[in-house]
């Protein structure tokens, strides 16, 4: 993920940016869901069948500090359709990994409010669009009034809740309404996800190239006007780090003193992170570098987290620092902060991981 904001306001002020200190874990919990949306990369049903259980998650949750993991997002399908999600988030909370909800939001209501406000330390909402956008991109009408509703209410329960937004051709012409949305509801981050071709994705196409690169230049530009005004709204992308290379550029282009400590700390950042500080666990128990990818790397029903951790060859290739990766990619100038981007999307355009990632818009 890359926290456009933060990096932007520690340029102007001169401040250097520290390594993450540990690994982010996704976490696909259930592959139930309330709604059947057009883009979602797991392909979630009514099954749960194999759901992982409690008692495995507490097993396997030794391991996970062992390896560093220092974050959790709690996600589906819908993980609030586990009957057990509050007792899963409590029990990760209490080894020591922070806890985010990642939710459609329908299901938030007054009877589990509170519950999700004791045990959780962050709450994101998927909101696509406009009413209209969202409820049809989502599968459901009135989706995205509850969606607002579940927005209010965590708000007014002083819970730390911001906003999810995937683009993609559906929904790319609701950019400055979510923007805006964000701000009107006074949430402190938005999230803006680039469409990864994984599950009911890869119905999907990706935007026009001349396109895509007019509505990242407004995403970024949109977040330092943010900044330059003062606003506390933090603007966080992820899936595609070219944006990365695009802040730089633009970046410079305003404040050219100050665009070499934003290079380095892009640089420290180190542009994609699967596999490296990003894991995933889907409802099974198999482990990916990221959620995306079409292919486990283990299933913890079979072999330990620091097994499959440890002893992969597709970890260690893309924990190479350049990653050797092929096409434009090889010889990109800027491949020291966006690290090849998305492996998942080249995989889906060439067959092989460490081809190069069709979604690069410059």
């Amino acid at each position: 993920m890359l926290r456009i904001t933060e990096y932007v306001r520690k340029a102007l002020k001169g401040e250097r940016v520290k390594p993450f200190p540990g690994v982010i874990l996704i976490w696909n919990l259930t592959n139930r869901c309330n709604l059947y949306c057009k883009h979602c990369y797991s392909s979630a049903n009514q099954d749960k069948s194999e759901d992982i259980s409690l008692d495995e998650i507490d097993r396997i949750s030794e391991e996970l500090i062992s390896e560093g993991v220092r974050f959790a997002v709690l996600s589906g399908g819908e993980p609030l359709l586990r009957e057990d999600i509050y007792e899963i988030s409590n029990l990760l909370r209490s080894k020591g990994i922070k806890t985010y909800l990642s939710t459609n939001g329908l299901l938030i209501n007054k009877e589990n409010i509170d519950r999700i406000k004791e045990s959780f330390d962050y709450v994101g909402i998927s909101i696509d669009g406009t009413p209209e956008v969202h409820d049809l991109f989502r599968g459901k009408r009135h989706s995205f009034e509850e969606a607002l509703n579940a927005v209010l209410l965590c708000r007014e329960r002083g819970i730390k809740v911001g906003l999810r937004f995937t683009l993609t051709p559906q929904t790319a012409r609701s950019l400055p309404f979510i923007f805006d949305l964000a701000l009107e509801l006074e949430v402190p981050k938005l999230y803006i996800s680039h469409l990864v071709y994984s599950g009911r994705g890869l119905k999907l196409s990706g935007v026009e190239r001349e396109e895509y690169r007019k509505l990242a230049r407004f995403v970024v530009e949109r977040a330092i006007d943010l900044v330059e005004r003062g606003a506390s709204l933090e603007v966080v992308t992820g899936n595609n780090e070219t944006d990365a290379v695009l802040l730089y550029q633009i970046f410079k282009e305003r404040y050219p003193d100050r665009s070499n400590l934003l290079y380095e700390n892009l640089k420290v950042w180190g542009g994609n992170q699967a596999g490296v500080r990003l894991v995933n666990i889907d409802h099974r128990g198999n482990v990916k570098p990221d959620p995306f990818f079409f292919h486990s790397i283990g299933n913890l029903r079979e072999k330990s987290f620091s097994e499959i951790w440890h002893s992969n060859g597709l970890l260690s290739k893309l924990r190479e620092r350049p990653r050797k990766v092929k096409g434009k990619c090889s010889v990109c100038p800027y491949l020291d902060i966006c690290n090849g981007n998305s492996r998942a999307r080249a995989y889906y355009a060439t067959g092989d991981y460490f081809g190069e990632d069709p979604a690069c818009y410059l």
